[in-house]
């Protein structure tokens, strides 16, 4: 938890800083994302908000995941990451960077296509190409959760590469 803390406080200077708004949109972390930003002092000055969109139907009339993409590529693919991240920009309108996070945190779940452990995140920026990266994390529910938020930070901390 300490390095997420310290990961989010440094993101958080760094946004600030630069004078962006970061929003999440996050399906299997949960709200770590945000609660890690939020936890520091200051955070009003860089976090626009957060959406947690666990079921497919929040995806879908939150955040504009079109029903289609949900239903070729499934909740844990790159293109449903991107619409999420695209989504959440468009609805936080004073936001200038987001991220998406949707995966497979386990124990159930997975498959031989979609292992658990199984995340794929977006990061979409105003007058930028969304890009989409997956990452396989390894431990228990909670540590999948974890290490996918602290890698979603990672992201944000990144933006402008």
């Amino acid at each position: 938890m300490t390095e997420g803390l310290l990961t989010a406080k440094a993101v958080m200077e760094r946004l600030s800083q630069s004078g962006q708004r970061v929003v999440t949109a996050e399906s299997c972390t949960g709200g770590l994302v945000s609660a890690l930003l939020v936890h520091h002092a200051g955070a009003s000055d860089c976090v626009e908000g957060a959406f947690v969109t666990y079921s497919n139907q929040l995806k879908h009339s939150a955040l504009d995941v079109r029903d289609e993409t949900l239903a070729r590529f499934g909740a844990v693919s790159a293109e449903t990451v991107t619409e999420m991240a695209e989504g959440a920009l468009r609805a936080a309108a004073r936001a200038t960077v987001a991220v998406s996070v949707s995966g497979i945190a386990g124990p159930g779940g997975g498959s031989d296509e979609k292992p658990v452990g199984l995340v794929w995140f977006g990061l979409a920026v105003n007058g930028k190409k969304t890009k989409a990266v997956s990452q396989n994390f390894e431990g228990s529910r909670t540590e999948i959760r974890w290490q996918a938020a602290l890698y979603a930070l990672q992201l944000i901390a990144g933006y402008d590469e």
